[in-house]
């Protein structure tokens, strides 16, 4: 038997063919909004928190998620590490428990 799963969207690069990088992040979640308003079965937008970092962090620690990525406001996309976004990981999330447990060695 499978658990079922939620994935969440959290950035739109591209669209159609037009390369939404060198859009701020306001504008490209707006477009992922618009491409994904119907239902999606387990996919889903992230919302964004409207909380000082710590207060969010609590609170998807709280819901057992795996992390959030912080993003700056009005931020253009750059791939790889990036002053304009942090990932926070929920050292206690399910997922990264089993992971530890697991022996991926082979």
């Amino acid at each position: 038997m499978y658990a079922s799963a939620q994935l969440y969207a959290f950035d739109l690069l591209e669209l159609d063919g037009q390369d939404l990088r060198g859009e701020p992040i306001e504008v490209r979640k707006k477009a992922l909004s618009h491409l994904l308003r119907k239902d999606r079965g387990g996919l889903l937008i992230s919302q964004p928190i409207d909380a000082p970092a710590d207060v969010a962090f609590q609170h998807i620690c709280q819901l057992d998620l795996e992390g959030i990525v912080f993003k700056k406001l009005g931020s253009r996309y750059e791939s790889g590490r990036s002053s304009l976004w942090l990932k926070a990981i929920n050292p206690s999330a399910p997922a990264l428990l089993r992971l530890e447990q697991e022996d991926w060695r082979g």
